[in-house]
């Protein structure tokens, strides 16, 4: 009985997001945030910013990814397929009616008006999500100056018209923090040989004495 009202508080959570978020993906990060981490208090703040990552990175919607994952942590095989279909049911039970009578609806003139303010809401939706995860992303110096030199090339190739896809910049930040893990684990581990070495010799030094 609690594993099923676990798995429908999963479904009817990831409903609401699906029904009550325009623009995609990114612009659903601020909403599950704040229904999955600071309300259901399902996940911490720094295994979000971990699962975005993931959902980011793997194929697919970023939305449905993040929606499988934290079905699966908590409810398992069946609580990512509740959290999944909660997301997914609103956008295609819509766009299916939608596409019914698509041209008579985009030709409503209140509809225009509509989708232009829903614009204006999705922009800040995506970079009030981008401030926050900003803020609670760890100040260390790998960080900071990735995400400068990330900023600076987003910049740059846009004001020089150069193409340059964000699956780039994803697997170039893959391929960097990988080495950078590789590298800590190279020096902990000869610091770490260095100092048993040293503990050995002093042993037998000892012992002689």
């Amino acid at each position: 009985m609690k594993k099923l009202k676990t798995l429908f508080a999963l479904f009817f959570a990831m409903f609401k997001i699906g029904l009550f978020t325009f623009g995609g993906g990114y612009a659903m990060i601020a909403i599950i945030e704040r229904e999955l981490v600071e309300r259901k208090k399902w996940i911490e703040h720094e295994e979000f910013l971990d699962v975005i990552a993931i959902a980011e990175s793997t194929p697919g919607p970023l939305a449905i990814n993040a929606a499988t994952y934290i079905g699966y942590k908590i409810g398992g095989v069946l609580g990512s397929v509740f959290a999944t279909l909660g997301v997914v049911l609103p956008s295609f039970t819509i766009i299916y009616l939608i596409s019914l009578v698509f041209d008579k609806f985009l030709s409503l003139v209140w509809v225009q008006y509509a989708f232009r303010g829903i614009q204006a809401c999705v922009a800040f939706l995506i970079l009030s999500a981008g401030f926050k995860m900003l803020k609670k992303l760890k100040k260390n110096i790998f960080n900071v100056v990735f995400i400068t030199l990330t900023i600076g090339c987003l910049v740059g190739f846009s004001l020089f018209a150069i193409d340059f896809s964000s699956i780039f910049y994803i697997l170039i930040g893959g391929v960097v923090g990988l080495t950078v893990y590789l590298i800590g684990y190279i020096k902990s581990k000869k610091s770490k040989t260095v100092i048993d070495t040293r503990q050995e010799s002093e042993k037998a030094n000892g012992g002689e004495e």
